[in-house]
């Protein structure tokens, strides 16, 4: 048994304030949630407004399942915000 962490960084440059920015996080997450079935958090830059970090884990039986997966993920995440995606990488524990 391993687990996928993916770590995003994403830019909204539209964002100027944090309520703005927790309604676009909180939709996020539960997108991924629901579609994935995986672990999803705001991990960083919780203060900032127009920085958003976002933290998926899964746990996955080999690296094949976690390459696909995270590939998914961040391609997903690509296709339900407007917002830019600045940084990129995921690991295995």
């Amino acid at each position: 048994m391993k687990i996928a962490v993916l770590r995003i960084r994403l830019y909204a440059p539209w964002v100027h304030s944090l309520k703005e920015k927790r309604m676009v996080v909180k939709s996020l997450l539960a997108k991924i949630r629901n579609k994935f079935q995986v672990s999803a958090a705001e991990v960083e830059d919780q203060d900032i407004h127009q920085s958003i970090v976002i933290g998926v884990a899964a746990i996955v039986p080999h690296k094949a399942q976690a390459d696909s997966m995270m590939e998914e993920i961040a391609g997903f995440v690509e296709q339900n915000t407007e917002a830019e995606i600045v940084e990129e990488g995921w690991e295995m524990r």
